[in-house]
Protein backbone atom coordinates (compact mmCIF):
# COMPACT_ATOMS: atom_id res chain seq x y z
CA UNK A 1 0.00 0.00 0.00
CA UNK A 2 1.42 3.28 -1.16
CA UNK A 3 0.93 6.13 1.47
CA UNK A 4 0.64 9.83 0.58
CA UNK A 5 4.42 11.91 1.12
CA UNK A 6 4.71 15.17 2.44
CA UNK A 7 6.12 16.54 5.40
CA UNK A 8 3.15 18.06 7.49
CA UNK A 9 3.35 20.55 10.56
CA UNK A 10 4.05 17.93 13.18
CA UNK A 11 6.95 16.25 11.16
CA UNK A 12 8.60 19.39 11.01
CA UNK A 13 8.35 20.12 14.89
CA UNK A 14 9.57 16.76 15.71
CA UNK A 15 12.63 16.71 12.90
CA UNK A 16 13.53 20.26 14.23
CA UNK A 17 13.18 18.83 17.67
CA UNK A 18 15.19 15.65 16.58
CA UNK A 19 17.63 17.88 15.19
CA UNK A 20 18.08 20.09 18.36
CA UNK A 21 18.71 17.00 20.59
CA UNK A 22 21.42 15.34 18.32
CA UNK A 23 23.78 18.45 18.66
CA UNK A 24 22.91 19.04 22.30
CA UNK A 25 23.95 15.92 22.79
CA UNK A 26 27.09 15.92 20.42
CA UNK A 27 27.94 19.67 22.44
CA UNK A 28 27.19 17.65 25.93
CA UNK A 29 29.82 14.76 24.89
CA UNK A 30 32.08 17.35 23.11
CA UNK A 31 32.36 18.91 27.09
CA UNK A 32 32.73 15.74 28.46
CA UNK A 33 35.89 14.96 26.02
CA UNK A 34 37.43 18.33 26.84
CA UNK A 35 37.05 17.77 30.51
CA UNK A 36 38.87 14.22 30.29
CA UNK A 37 41.53 15.95 27.91
CA UNK A 38 40.76 14.85 24.53
CA UNK A 39 41.74 16.87 21.46
CA UNK A 40 39.46 19.29 19.46
CA UNK A 41 39.38 16.77 16.60
CA UNK A 42 37.49 14.39 18.14
CA UNK A 43 34.89 17.00 19.02
CA UNK A 44 34.78 17.81 15.38
CA UNK A 45 33.86 14.28 14.50
CA UNK A 46 31.33 14.24 17.09
CA UNK A 47 30.01 17.03 15.19
CA UNK A 48 29.85 15.88 12.00
CA UNK A 49 28.05 12.31 13.42
CA UNK A 50 25.31 14.32 14.93
CA UNK A 51 24.83 16.01 11.61
CA UNK A 52 25.42 12.40 9.59
CA UNK A 53 22.37 11.11 11.79
CA UNK A 54 20.38 14.39 11.19
CA UNK A 55 20.68 13.78 7.79
CA UNK A 56 19.58 10.07 8.18
CA UNK A 57 16.93 10.34 10.66
CA UNK A 58 15.24 13.19 9.20
CA UNK A 59 13.01 13.92 5.99
CA UNK A 60 14.18 16.83 3.34
CA UNK A 61 17.54 18.21 2.75
CA UNK A 62 17.03 21.38 4.54
CA UNK A 63 17.58 19.91 7.91
CA UNK A 64 20.76 18.55 7.24
CA UNK A 65 21.83 22.14 5.93
CA UNK A 66 20.84 23.71 8.99
CA UNK A 67 22.52 21.08 11.06
CA UNK A 68 25.63 21.53 9.44
CA UNK A 69 25.82 25.71 10.12
CA UNK A 70 24.58 25.28 13.69
CA UNK A 71 27.22 22.82 14.61
CA UNK A 72 29.97 24.81 13.63
CA UNK A 73 28.63 27.73 15.44
CA UNK A 74 28.11 25.31 18.63
CA UNK A 75 31.85 24.21 18.30
CA UNK A 76 32.77 27.86 18.01
CA UNK A 77 30.94 29.17 20.90
CA UNK A 78 31.40 26.14 23.10
CA UNK A 79 35.30 24.86 22.41
CA UNK A 80 37.09 28.05 20.66
CA UNK A 81 38.74 30.33 22.65
CA UNK A 82 37.28 32.91 24.14
CA UNK A 83 34.48 30.67 25.08
CA UNK A 84 30.78 31.63 25.40
CA UNK A 85 31.48 34.03 22.65
CA UNK A 86 31.54 33.81 18.60
CA UNK A 87 35.13 35.51 18.45
CA UNK A 88 37.93 33.66 17.42
CA UNK A 89 41.41 34.77 18.94
CA UNK A 90 43.33 32.07 16.66
CA UNK A 91 43.04 32.50 12.71
CA UNK A 92 43.65 29.09 12.44
CA UNK A 93 40.34 28.42 13.96
CA UNK A 94 38.79 29.69 10.66
CA UNK A 95 40.38 26.87 8.56
CA UNK A 96 38.74 24.74 10.73
CA UNK A 97 35.05 26.00 10.58
CA UNK A 98 35.82 26.33 7.05
CA UNK A 99 36.49 22.46 6.88
CA UNK A 100 34.36 21.63 9.40
CA UNK A 101 31.28 23.35 7.66
CA UNK A 102 32.16 21.70 4.31
CA UNK A 103 32.80 18.06 5.72
CA UNK A 104 29.61 18.71 7.52
CA UNK A 105 27.24 19.48 4.23
CA UNK A 106 28.89 16.99 1.84
CA UNK A 107 28.10 14.14 4.46
CA UNK A 108 24.68 15.48 4.68
CA UNK A 109 24.32 16.09 1.04
CA UNK A 110 25.50 12.23 0.46
CA UNK A 111 23.64 10.71 3.07
CA UNK A 112 20.27 12.63 1.98
CA UNK A 113 20.86 11.52 -1.50
CA UNK A 114 21.32 7.97 -0.14
CA UNK A 115 18.21 7.92 1.41
CA UNK A 116 16.37 9.39 -1.29
CA UNK A 117 17.57 6.97 -3.92
CA UNK A 118 16.31 4.27 -0.98
CA UNK A 119 12.55 5.66 -0.75
CA UNK A 120 12.75 6.21 -4.57
CA UNK A 121 13.49 2.67 -5.19
CA UNK A 122 11.19 1.30 -1.91
CA UNK A 123 8.49 3.11 -4.07
CA UNK A 124 9.08 1.19 -6.88
CA UNK A 125 9.36 -2.04 -5.74
CA UNK A 126 5.49 -1.37 -3.84
CA UNK A 127 4.59 0.18 -7.90
CA UNK A 128 5.82 -3.58 -9.03
CA UNK A 129 4.24 -5.16 -6.69
CA UNK A 130 0.73 -3.62 -6.60
CA UNK A 131 0.61 -3.72 -10.56
CA UNK A 132 1.96 -7.75 -10.13
CA UNK A 133 -0.51 -8.27 -7.88
CA UNK A 134 -3.12 -6.35 -10.03
CA UNK A 135 -1.62 -8.94 -13.12
CA UNK A 136 -2.07 -11.68 -11.54
CA UNK A 137 -5.76 -10.94 -10.61
CA UNK A 138 -6.30 -9.93 -13.79
CA UNK A 139 -5.82 -13.19 -15.65
CA UNK A 140 -8.59 -14.94 -13.24
CA UNK A 141 -11.37 -12.63 -14.28
CA UNK A 142 -13.75 -14.03 -16.18
CA UNK A 143 -15.24 -10.45 -18.22
CA UNK A 144 -15.09 -7.31 -18.42
CA UNK A 145 -17.35 -6.48 -15.44
CA UNK A 146 -15.07 -8.45 -13.16
CA UNK A 147 -12.25 -7.03 -14.71
CA UNK A 148 -13.14 -3.47 -13.36
CA UNK A 149 -13.79 -4.48 -10.15
CA UNK A 150 -11.17 -6.38 -9.44
CA UNK A 151 -9.04 -3.13 -10.73
CA UNK A 152 -11.55 -0.89 -8.24
CA UNK A 153 -10.72 -3.06 -5.49
CA UNK A 154 -6.79 -2.78 -6.25
CA UNK A 155 -6.61 0.69 -6.56
CA UNK A 156 -9.66 1.80 -3.55
CA UNK A 157 -7.17 -0.57 -1.31
CA UNK A 158 -4.36 1.21 -2.31
CA UNK A 159 -4.61 4.51 -2.54
CA UNK A 160 -6.93 4.86 0.35
CA UNK A 161 -9.75 6.01 -1.59
CA UNK A 162 -12.95 5.08 -2.67
CA UNK A 163 -12.42 4.52 -6.18
CA UNK A 164 -15.54 3.59 -9.00
CA UNK A 165 -15.23 2.49 -12.44
CA UNK A 166 -17.52 3.21 -14.92
CA UNK A 167 -17.57 0.73 -18.24
CA UNK A 168 -18.12 1.32 -22.08
CA UNK A 169 -19.86 -0.57 -24.07
CA UNK A 170 -18.39 -1.23 -27.81
CA UNK A 171 -20.39 1.60 -28.94
CA UNK A 172 -18.91 4.15 -26.26
CA UNK A 173 -21.84 4.34 -24.22
CA UNK A 174 -21.98 4.32 -20.53
CA UNK A 175 -23.16 0.57 -19.55
CA UNK A 176 -22.34 -0.24 -16.25
CA UNK A 177 -20.64 0.96 -12.66
CA UNK A 178 -18.30 -0.79 -10.25
CA UNK A 179 -18.24 1.51 -6.60
CA UNK A 180 -16.14 -0.19 -4.01
CA UNK A 181 -16.70 0.21 -0.51
CA UNK A 182 -19.17 2.78 -0.75
CA UNK A 183 -22.67 3.24 -1.78
CA UNK A 184 -21.46 7.22 -2.57
CA UNK A 185 -25.03 8.01 -5.02
CA UNK A 186 -22.88 11.34 -6.69
CA UNK A 187 -21.04 8.65 -8.77
CA UNK A 188 -24.40 7.20 -10.35
CA UNK A 189 -26.08 10.66 -10.65
CA UNK A 190 -23.20 12.36 -12.09
CA UNK A 191 -22.79 9.84 -14.42
CA UNK A 192 -26.09 9.49 -15.79
CA UNK A 193 -26.26 13.33 -15.98
CA UNK A 194 -23.37 13.20 -18.54
CA UNK A 195 -24.51 12.16 -21.61
CA UNK A 196 -21.23 13.10 -23.92
CA UNK A 197 -19.09 11.05 -21.18
CA UNK A 198 -17.71 8.89 -23.91
CA UNK A 199 -17.09 11.03 -26.50
CA UNK A 200 -15.17 13.37 -23.87
CA UNK A 201 -13.38 10.62 -22.71
CA UNK A 202 -11.86 9.62 -26.17
CA UNK A 203 -10.69 13.03 -26.66
CA UNK A 204 -8.16 12.90 -23.49
CA UNK A 205 -5.30 10.21 -25.28
CA UNK A 206 -3.14 10.91 -21.97
CA UNK A 207 -3.44 12.30 -18.88
CA UNK A 208 -7.18 12.94 -17.32
CA UNK A 209 -10.15 14.86 -16.59
CA UNK A 210 -10.61 17.12 -13.20
CA UNK A 211 -13.81 17.73 -12.97
CA UNK A 212 -15.90 19.80 -10.09
CA UNK A 213 -16.27 16.43 -8.06
CA UNK A 214 -14.58 13.58 -9.52
CA UNK A 215 -11.00 13.12 -11.30
CA UNK A 216 -11.62 10.61 -14.13
CA UNK A 217 -8.65 8.45 -15.47
CA UNK A 218 -9.81 6.68 -19.00
CA UNK A 219 -9.54 3.07 -19.70
CA UNK A 220 -8.14 2.83 -23.64
CA UNK A 221 -6.12 0.93 -25.76
CA UNK A 222 -5.41 2.52 -29.13
CA UNK A 223 -7.91 1.26 -30.91
CA UNK A 224 -11.05 1.04 -28.06
CA UNK A 225 -12.46 2.95 -24.96
CA UNK A 226 -13.16 1.19 -22.30
CA UNK A 227 -14.43 3.18 -19.71
CA UNK A 228 -12.84 5.17 -16.75
CA UNK A 229 -11.28 5.09 -13.23
CA UNK A 230 -13.55 7.50 -11.37
CA UNK A 231 -11.49 9.30 -7.79
CA UNK A 232 -13.43 11.70 -5.48
CA UNK A 233 -11.70 15.31 -6.16
CA UNK A 234 -10.30 15.59 -2.79
CA UNK A 235 -8.43 12.41 -2.63
CA UNK A 236 -7.07 12.80 -6.45
CA UNK A 237 -5.92 16.24 -5.43
CA UNK A 238 -3.61 14.97 -2.09
CA UNK A 239 -2.01 12.48 -5.08
CA UNK A 240 1.67 12.59 -5.42
CA UNK A 241 3.35 12.34 -8.21
CA UNK A 242 4.38 8.39 -8.03
CA UNK A 243 0.77 7.76 -7.15
CA UNK A 244 -0.19 8.66 -10.21
CA UNK A 245 2.63 7.15 -11.96
CA UNK A 246 1.20 3.94 -10.20
CA UNK A 247 -2.20 4.97 -10.83
CA UNK A 248 -1.62 5.25 -14.68
CA UNK A 249 0.06 1.59 -14.61
CA UNK A 250 -2.48 -0.10 -13.07
CA UNK A 251 -5.13 1.61 -15.74
CA UNK A 252 -2.91 -0.02 -18.59
CA UNK A 253 -2.71 -3.29 -16.64
CA UNK A 254 -6.95 -3.21 -16.66
CA UNK A 255 -7.01 -1.57 -20.24
CA UNK A 256 -4.56 -4.46 -21.47
CA UNK A 257 -7.12 -6.93 -19.45
CA UNK A 258 -10.09 -5.60 -21.37
CA UNK A 259 -8.91 -5.47 -24.48
CA UNK A 260 -7.44 -9.23 -24.80
CA UNK A 261 -11.06 -10.49 -23.50
CA UNK A 262 -12.66 -8.03 -25.76
CA UNK A 263 -10.74 -9.33 -28.90
CA UNK A 264 -11.16 -13.15 -27.26
CA UNK A 265 -15.06 -12.56 -27.36
CA UNK A 266 -14.96 -10.78 -31.43
CA UNK A 267 -12.89 -13.93 -32.23
CA UNK A 268 -15.31 -15.97 -30.95
CA UNK A 269 -18.13 -14.23 -32.54
CA UNK A 270 -16.25 -13.98 -35.87
CA UNK A 271 -16.10 -18.10 -35.37
CA UNK A 272 -19.98 -19.01 -34.61
CA UNK A 273 -20.61 -16.40 -37.64
CA UNK A 274 -18.03 -18.14 -39.69
CA UNK A 275 -20.12 -21.67 -38.69
CA UNK A 276 -23.34 -20.38 -39.41
CA UNK A 277 -23.01 -18.52 -42.55
CA UNK A 278 -21.26 -22.29 -43.54
CA UNK A 279 -24.08 -24.17 -42.72
CA UNK A 280 -26.47 -21.49 -43.83
CA UNK A 281 -24.70 -21.92 -47.44
CA UNK A 282 -24.59 -25.81 -47.46
CA UNK A 283 -28.15 -25.65 -46.46
CA UNK A 284 -28.88 -23.33 -48.81
CA UNK A 285 -27.10 -24.93 -51.89
CA UNK A 286 -28.61 -28.03 -51.07
CA UNK A 287 -32.08 -27.26 -50.97
CA UNK A 288 -31.85 -25.04 -54.21
CA UNK A 289 -30.21 -28.13 -56.21
CA UNK A 290 -32.99 -30.30 -55.33
CA UNK A 291 -35.59 -27.76 -56.61
CA UNK A 292 -34.26 -27.08 -59.75
CA UNK A 293 -35.58 -30.54 -61.27
CA UNK A 294 -39.06 -30.38 -60.13
CA UNK A 295 -39.38 -27.11 -60.66
CA UNK A 296 -38.11 -27.11 -64.64
CA UNK A 297 -40.54 -30.03 -65.11
CA UNK A 298 -43.23 -28.07 -63.64
CA UNK A 299 -42.24 -25.40 -65.92
CA UNK A 300 -42.13 -27.36 -69.13
CA UNK A 301 -45.60 -29.36 -68.31
CA UNK A 302 -47.53 -25.86 -67.99
CA UNK A 303 -45.92 -24.71 -70.99
CA UNK A 304 -46.57 -28.46 -72.98
CA UNK A 305 -50.31 -27.67 -71.13
CA UNK A 306 -50.68 -24.25 -72.60
CA UNK A 307 -49.43 -25.02 -76.06
CA UNK A 308 -52.59 -27.71 -76.28
CA UNK A 309 -55.00 -25.77 -75.18
CA UNK A 310 -56.84 -22.42 -76.14
CA UNK A 311 -56.57 -19.13 -73.94
CA UNK A 312 -60.15 -19.77 -73.71
CA UNK A 313 -59.76 -22.47 -72.16
CA UNK A 314 -60.02 -22.92 -68.23
CA UNK A 315 -56.77 -25.39 -68.35
CA UNK A 316 -55.12 -22.45 -70.04
CA UNK A 317 -55.01 -19.90 -67.17
CA UNK A 318 -54.77 -23.04 -64.63
CA UNK A 319 -51.23 -24.02 -66.79
CA UNK A 320 -50.35 -19.90 -66.53
CA UNK A 321 -50.76 -19.54 -63.25
CA UNK A 322 -48.83 -22.71 -62.60
CA UNK A 323 -45.79 -21.93 -64.95
CA UNK A 324 -46.11 -17.64 -63.94
CA UNK A 325 -45.53 -19.37 -59.79
CA UNK A 326 -42.88 -22.06 -61.06
CA UNK A 327 -40.99 -19.37 -62.86
CA UNK A 328 -40.98 -16.92 -59.94
CA UNK A 329 -39.57 -19.62 -57.67
CA UNK A 330 -36.99 -20.96 -60.26
CA UNK A 331 -35.49 -17.32 -60.28
CA UNK A 332 -35.73 -17.62 -56.48
CA UNK A 333 -33.48 -20.45 -56.60
CA UNK A 334 -30.79 -19.20 -59.38
CA UNK A 335 -30.69 -16.37 -56.94
CA UNK A 336 -29.70 -18.59 -53.88
CA UNK A 337 -27.56 -20.27 -56.21
CA UNK A 338 -25.68 -17.36 -57.30
CA UNK A 339 -25.52 -16.16 -53.95
CA UNK A 340 -23.63 -18.83 -52.28
CA UNK A 341 -21.14 -18.80 -55.42
CA UNK A 342 -20.43 -15.00 -54.48
CA UNK A 343 -19.75 -15.73 -50.89
CA UNK A 344 -17.58 -18.98 -51.45
CA UNK A 345 -15.43 -16.54 -54.24
CA UNK A 346 -16.78 -19.54 -57.31
CA UNK A 347 -18.64 -16.92 -59.48
CA UNK A 348 -16.14 -16.22 -62.17
CA UNK A 349 -16.99 -12.86 -64.40
CA UNK A 350 -16.92 -13.86 -67.57
CA UNK A 351 -16.71 -9.79 -69.07
CA UNK A 352 -17.41 -9.19 -72.77
CA UNK A 353 -18.43 -6.73 -74.94
CA UNK A 354 -21.96 -6.22 -75.21
CA UNK A 355 -24.64 -4.27 -76.53
CA UNK A 356 -26.49 -2.63 -73.52
CA UNK A 357 -29.74 -2.62 -75.68
CA UNK A 358 -29.56 -6.12 -75.89
CA UNK A 359 -28.97 -6.56 -71.86
CA UNK A 360 -32.04 -4.67 -71.29
CA UNK A 361 -34.10 -6.33 -73.75
CA UNK A 362 -33.81 -9.94 -72.44
CA UNK A 363 -34.47 -8.39 -69.50
CA UNK A 364 -37.89 -7.15 -69.94
CA UNK A 365 -38.54 -9.49 -72.21
CA UNK A 366 -38.45 -12.45 -69.17
CA UNK A 367 -40.36 -9.99 -67.13
CA UNK A 368 -42.86 -9.77 -69.38
CA UNK A 369 -43.52 -13.45 -69.51
CA UNK A 370 -43.57 -13.53 -66.31
CA UNK A 371 -46.06 -10.72 -65.20
CA UNK A 372 -47.89 -9.81 -69.12
CA UNK A 373 -50.35 -7.04 -67.22
CA UNK A 374 -47.14 -4.57 -66.12
CA UNK A 375 -46.09 -2.56 -68.49
CA UNK A 376 -42.34 -1.48 -68.69
CA UNK A 377 -41.44 1.72 -70.69
CA UNK A 378 -37.18 1.39 -72.20
CA UNK A 379 -35.21 4.45 -72.60
CA UNK A 380 -31.99 4.53 -74.66
CA UNK A 381 -29.94 6.93 -75.84
CA UNK A 382 -29.29 6.91 -80.36
CA UNK A 383 -25.97 5.82 -79.43
CA UNK A 384 -24.70 2.69 -79.46
CA UNK A 385 -23.13 1.20 -75.86
CA UNK A 386 -20.68 -1.44 -75.97
CA UNK A 387 -20.04 -2.12 -71.95
CA UNK A 388 -17.11 -4.15 -71.05
CA UNK A 389 -19.62 -6.59 -68.66
CA UNK A 390 -20.81 -10.00 -68.06
CA UNK A 391 -24.15 -10.06 -70.06
CA UNK A 392 -25.91 -13.36 -68.25
CA UNK A 393 -25.49 -11.72 -64.65
CA UNK A 394 -26.20 -8.03 -65.63
CA UNK A 395 -29.33 -9.39 -67.15
CA UNK A 396 -29.98 -10.99 -63.41
CA UNK A 397 -29.38 -7.71 -61.81
CA UNK A 398 -31.98 -5.94 -64.01
CA UNK A 399 -34.50 -8.91 -63.59
CA UNK A 400 -34.45 -8.78 -60.16
CA UNK A 401 -34.66 -5.11 -60.26
CA UNK A 402 -38.14 -5.27 -62.20
CA UNK A 403 -39.35 -7.97 -60.29
CA UNK A 404 -38.79 -6.25 -56.97
CA UNK A 405 -40.52 -2.74 -58.99
CA UNK A 406 -43.52 -5.32 -59.65
CA UNK A 407 -43.55 -6.41 -56.55
CA UNK A 408 -44.71 -2.95 -54.95
CA UNK A 409 -46.15 -1.74 -58.31
CA UNK A 410 -49.84 -2.07 -59.77
CA UNK A 411 -50.32 -3.06 -62.97
CA UNK A 412 -51.69 0.47 -63.88
CA UNK A 413 -48.45 2.33 -62.31
CA UNK A 414 -45.71 2.84 -64.15
CA UNK A 415 -42.22 1.11 -64.71
CA UNK A 416 -39.82 2.32 -66.19
CA UNK A 417 -35.55 1.72 -67.25
CA UNK A 418 -33.19 3.93 -68.46
CA UNK A 419 -30.23 3.70 -69.77
CA UNK A 420 -27.05 6.52 -69.82
CA UNK A 421 -23.26 7.52 -70.56
CA UNK A 422 -21.69 9.62 -67.88
CA UNK A 423 -18.70 11.18 -69.54
CA UNK A 424 -17.89 12.30 -66.13
CA UNK A 425 -17.28 9.42 -64.75
CA UNK A 426 -16.64 7.28 -67.63
CA UNK A 427 -19.16 4.53 -67.02
CA UNK A 428 -23.00 4.06 -67.95
CA UNK A 429 -25.75 4.47 -65.93
CA UNK A 430 -28.84 1.94 -65.34
CA UNK A 431 -31.98 3.53 -63.41
CA UNK A 432 -35.20 1.54 -63.13
CA UNK A 433 -37.82 3.34 -61.25
CA UNK A 434 -41.78 2.34 -60.45
CA UNK A 435 -44.49 4.37 -59.25
CA UNK A 436 -45.02 2.08 -56.64
CA UNK A 437 -45.35 3.02 -52.39
CA UNK A 438 -41.77 3.66 -52.15
CA UNK A 439 -39.08 2.71 -49.64
CA UNK A 440 -39.43 3.21 -46.20
CA UNK A 441 -37.08 5.11 -44.35
CA UNK A 442 -36.43 2.61 -41.94
CA UNK A 443 -35.63 0.56 -44.62
CA UNK A 444 -33.09 2.28 -47.29
CA UNK A 445 -30.17 1.50 -45.16
CA UNK A 446 -30.49 -2.31 -45.07
CA UNK A 447 -32.01 -3.04 -48.31
CA UNK A 448 -28.88 -4.75 -49.83
CA UNK A 449 -28.78 -6.56 -46.80
CA UNK A 450 -29.13 -10.47 -47.01
CA UNK A 451 -32.13 -11.78 -45.91
CA UNK A 452 -33.50 -8.19 -45.16
CA UNK A 453 -37.52 -8.02 -46.95
CA UNK A 454 -39.23 -4.86 -46.56
CA UNK A 455 -42.51 -5.17 -44.79
CA UNK A 456 -44.01 -2.34 -46.84
CA UNK A 457 -46.01 -4.00 -49.66
CA UNK A 458 -49.21 -4.75 -51.94
CA UNK A 459 -51.54 -7.46 -50.52
CA UNK A 460 -51.05 -9.47 -53.43
CA UNK A 461 -47.43 -9.02 -53.69
CA UNK A 462 -45.15 -12.14 -53.34
CA UNK A 463 -42.97 -12.49 -49.87
CA UNK A 464 -39.55 -12.94 -51.00
CA UNK A 465 -36.61 -13.49 -48.92
CA UNK A 466 -34.50 -11.03 -49.22
CA UNK A 467 -31.79 -12.01 -51.96
CA UNK A 468 -32.67 -10.20 -54.85
CA UNK A 469 -31.35 -6.66 -54.21
CA UNK A 470 -28.05 -8.10 -52.01
CA UNK A 471 -27.08 -10.63 -55.20
CA UNK A 472 -27.80 -7.35 -57.11
CA UNK A 473 -24.92 -5.55 -55.15
CA UNK A 474 -22.60 -8.03 -54.89
CA UNK A 475 -22.71 -8.26 -58.49
CA UNK A 476 -22.16 -4.72 -59.41
CA UNK A 477 -19.22 -4.08 -57.11
CA UNK A 478 -17.71 -7.48 -58.83
CA UNK A 479 -17.73 -5.20 -62.24
CA UNK A 480 -16.33 -2.69 -60.42
CA UNK A 481 -19.90 -0.46 -60.61
CA UNK A 482 -22.06 0.99 -57.61
CA UNK A 483 -25.36 0.33 -56.65
CA UNK A 484 -27.82 2.68 -54.93
CA UNK A 485 -31.51 2.98 -54.19
CA UNK A 486 -33.39 6.10 -53.05
CA UNK A 487 -36.77 7.58 -53.63
CA UNK A 488 -37.73 9.36 -55.88
CA UNK A 489 -38.04 13.18 -55.62
CA UNK A 490 -41.38 13.59 -56.13
CA UNK A 491 -42.54 11.47 -53.88
CA UNK A 492 -43.88 8.85 -55.54
CA UNK A 493 -42.02 5.39 -55.91
CA UNK A 494 -38.56 3.91 -55.74
CA UNK A 495 -35.97 4.73 -58.28
CA UNK A 496 -32.45 1.56 -58.42
CA UNK A 497 -29.44 2.72 -59.45
CA UNK A 498 -26.19 1.58 -60.97
CA UNK A 499 -23.27 1.75 -63.30
CA UNK A 500 -20.76 -0.10 -64.96
CA UNK A 501 -17.10 1.61 -65.89
CA UNK A 502 -16.62 1.84 -69.68
CA UNK A 503 -12.99 0.88 -69.42
CA UNK A 504 -11.02 -1.96 -68.58
CA UNK A 505 -7.27 -1.96 -66.96
CA UNK A 506 -4.78 -3.69 -68.88
CA UNK A 507 -4.74 -6.85 -66.53
CA UNK A 508 -8.53 -7.53 -67.27
CA UNK A 509 -9.79 -5.76 -63.97
CA UNK A 510 -12.16 -3.24 -64.56
CA UNK A 511 -11.20 0.69 -63.16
Amino acid sequence: MMKREGIGNGNIIFHTLLMVVLLFAASVTGVFFRFIGFPETNIVIIYILSVLMTAWLTDGFIFGVFSSLLATFLFNYFFTEPYLTFSVDDPSYSITFIIMTITALITSTITSHAKQSALIAKQKEEETKSVYSLTTLLTEAKDILDIAGITVKAISGCFYCQAACLCFDEKGAPDKYFIQHTQDKRLVKRALEEKDIGQRMGRLPSGFYAGAEFYDWPIQSRKNLFGLIRIPREDAKKMSEAQIRLLRAMIESSALAMDRFRAAEQRIKFREETVQERYRGNLLRAISHDLRTPLSGIMGTSEMIMDMTGQDDPCYSLAFDIHKDADWLHSMVENILSLTRLQEGRLILNRQMEAVEEVIAGAVDHIAKRSPEHEINVSAPDEFLLVPMDAKLVKQVLINLLDNAIKHTLPSQEISVSVEKDEKKQAVVFSVRDRGSGIAKEDLPNIFQMFYTSQARHPDAKQGVGLGLSICDAIIKAHGGNIEANNRIDGSGAEFIFTLPLEVESDGQLQ
